[in-house]
């Protein structure tokens, strides 16, 4: 199992955006150029967070701003805008499990609270941990 780098994407798009809010006008080449990544990546990314209430990006004169306080802005909600799962769900389960297994009849049953309370565990961790967190942390390094 692996966390698409979307996410990770987005929490060094956002960082970006506030480093750099006063300095630059933050574009998708802006974003990509610090990212290393396409800037159609970044803009399908854009799209994610503005559409979660994060960022908002304006039109024509360009640019990207974070649209709410830091403190408020959890990785939790990154994840959630941008990670492509559903409620309890972030564990795939394989789908034809042999009925005739003892095993196999019984691995949902066996399996899903289990899956759910790993997954409800991340999530707490992500909620516990804010933008405003990244931007302390970096001002070590700057």
């Amino acid at each position: 199992m692996q966390i698409s780098s979307r996410f990770t994407i987005a929490i060094h798009m956002m960082t970006c955006m506030e480093t750099f809010k006063e300095e630059y006008k933050i574009t998708s080449d802006f974003l990509a150029s610090s990212i290393n990544v396409n800037p159609v990546i970044i803009r399908r990314i854009l799209s994610q967070l503005r559409d979660a209430g994060l960022i908002e990006v304006k039109r024509g004169t360009g640019g990207a701003a974070v649209r709410k306080p830091l403190e408020e802005i959890t990785f939790l909600d990154v994840y959630r805008a941008v990670e492509c799962i559903e409620e309890n769900t972030l564990f795939h389960f394989h789908e034809n499990p042999n009925p005739n297994c003892p095993v196999g009849k019984n691995i949902h049953n066996i399996l899903d609270d289990k899956l759910c309370r790993v997954q409800a565990a991340m999530e707490r961790e992500l909620e516990s941990i804010t933008l405003a967190d990244v931007i302390k942390d970096l001002g070590r390094y700057l």
